[in-house]
């Protein structure tokens, strides 16, 4: 039997109750971490993930926490602690989408998103890399997006692209300031078949395919299979940048 990528590694990936970081937390677990599964909404759709890990015959955690909130995300990372006694992997995958225009964006709905999808990647960072740092060892994932690049279909979206373009310079700094044990990259999705995007109109979503070189949407074992090369030991000289998985959409 090959050896399991993730072997004996203990992973934390935020907002993983479904979606990219649903099949994050489940591949993880396939290749043999342990992992602990964050959620702020359904607690039936975490309990389903820890139970299909359960049922593989991994180990998992369910804590519920707002990763905007500092308070809650050391109780997060005290929970996985004190289960699993250390932290290896944090996948910073939390993340929300309001789909206005600049104009019509409230100063609300402009401040939750950059708390959750900025702030909160910062504050989980932060968090684990004292842990990280004593272990010399550690694997640090943030789940930007291609339109925290320059895509011209994706910047009406303001708030969220300003929030992955934020990401994206945080994944550098961190990558400078925590190495040389510890690696910090970023995936920059492009459109992946989430309920994130359940509402695009069709007309979009058939632009999108168009302008997309594999001619197809991605799917979330996609995006799960560029974490768990990241997370293992194939990437160890890989950190502070950028992996696109788009399907050639918006090439760079």
């Amino acid at each position: 039997m090959s050896e399991k990528r993730l072997d004996g590694k203990v992973a934390i990936v935020t907002g993983s109750s479904r979606g990219i970081g649903k099949a994050i937390a489940e591949r993880f677990a396939a290749e043999g971490a342990k992992v602990t599964v964050n959620w702020v909404g359904k607690e039936r759709e975490a309990e389903a993930v820890v139970d299909s890990i359960k049922n593989g015959g991994g180990e998992a955690l369910s804590v519920h926490a707002d990763v905007s909130s500092s308070a809650e995300v050391k109780e997060l990372v005290r929970a996985t602690v004190d289960r699993f006694g250390r932290v290896d992997i944090l996948v910073n995958n939390a993340g929300v989408m309001f789909t206005k225009s600049v104009l019509e964006t409230t100063e609300d709905e402009w401040d939750r998103t950059i708390d959750i999808n900025l702030k909160g990647a910062y504050l989980c960072a932060k968090e684990v890399a004292p842990i990280m740092l004593r272990q010399q060892a550690g694997k640090i994932i943030m789940m930007s997006s291609n339109s925290g690049l320059y895509h011209p279909s994706a910047m009406r979206f303001t708030e969220y692209v300003v929030s992955k373009a934020g990401m994206n310079g945080l994944t550098k700094a961190l990558a400078l300031a925590l190495g040389p044990h510890i690696t910090v990259n970023a995936i920059c999705p492009g459109w992946i078949k989430t309920d994130m995007i359940a509402d695009t109109d069709p007309a979009v979503e058939q632009r999108i395919l168009d302008e997309t070189a594999l001619h197809r949407w991605g799917t979330t074992d996609d995006v799960a299979g560029a974490a768990v090369f990241l997370a293992s030991r194939e990437a160890d000289f890989i950190t502070g940048e950028l992996l696109i998985v788009a399907g050639g959409r918006g090439m760079h």
